[in-house]
């Protein structure tokens, strides 16, 4: 086996055997939140795209910084499935299925949807903040215009997901590549969707460092030696409520 090989093995072996197993067992009923997001993602595209339904998915699924906090909220998680205009829906689909389709594979649907929702605020509200400090604050600030463009829809959630799912399976090299490609998106073309792109790995990152954490204190709790069993004493000092973490 060449060096390439065992580097891959090692790097995508683990995530390849989840999904494989789980496709070969189930198929496209493996999948099932991923192809709902599509359908949703292709209708919403469509009726945008029309005189008399613009305003429409303007008003349920379009969010700006310059909108009311309270309607963005409102809006965010059907911002999820509404892709720009003016980009080729295409690519945006093949992204939502196939990260989508894995996460959902390998973290459960509840899972996906959280780090997916949890992605796409970070951008919408970086945007505020970014708005809120001005472009003299250089590099997070952002001008006034950007107030008014709409935020990057399924995309953010694509990219966290995109990261979450490499860490959580060791696929570091993959997960870092997709960070780095953020990056110089908003090197060679910046604009509000590349920034929100990174807010979102920012956020997701953020959920990873507390999952290591509690995994650490975890075992660190359970290998101490107080007598007790490793993880009676676990429990004993982490209180009656304490509930397992993600797997």
């Amino acid at each position: 086996m060449t060096a390439l090989a065992r580097w891959a093995r090692a790097e995508w072996g683990p995530l390849y055997t989840a999904v494989r197993g789980r496709l070969v067992e189930k198929r496209l009923r493996a999948v099932p939140m991923a192809l709902g997001a599509v359908c949703l993602t292709v209708l919403l595209h469509v009726v945008h795209g029309q005189s008399w339904g613009y305003r429409l998915v303007e008003n349920v699924g379009t969010v700006r910084a310059e909108d009311p906090l309270w309607l963005a909220l409102l809006r965010t998680p059907l911002s999820l499935f509404v892709p720009a205009l003016d980009l080729p829906v295409w690519g945006a689909l093949a992204q939502l299925l196939l990260v989508f389709g894995i996460a959902e594979i390998c973290l459960g649907r509840w899972r996906t949807l959280v780090v997916a929702y949890v992605a796409t605020l970070a951008g919408t509200l970086y945007a505020r903040v970014g708005v809120w400090l001005g472009p003299d604050a250089a590099p997070v600030g952002l001008p006034a215009s950007d107030a008014r463009v709409v935020d990057a829809g399924p995309s953010a959630a694509v990219v966290g997901l995109a990261v979450f799912v490499g860490w959580r399976y060791r696929a570091y090299v993959t997960a870092g590549a997709v960070t780095l490609a953020m990056v110089v998106e908003v090197l060679v073309k910046e604009n509000l969707a590349g920034k929100e792109h990174l807010a979102a790995i920012a956020a997701v990152l953020v959920v990873c460092a507390v999952r290591a954490l509690r995994h650490r204190c975890w075992r660190e709790c359970a290998g101490s030696s107080s007598g007790r069993p490793p993880i009676q004493s676990c429990k004993a000092r982490r209180g009656p409520d304490h509930r397992r973490s993600w797997r």
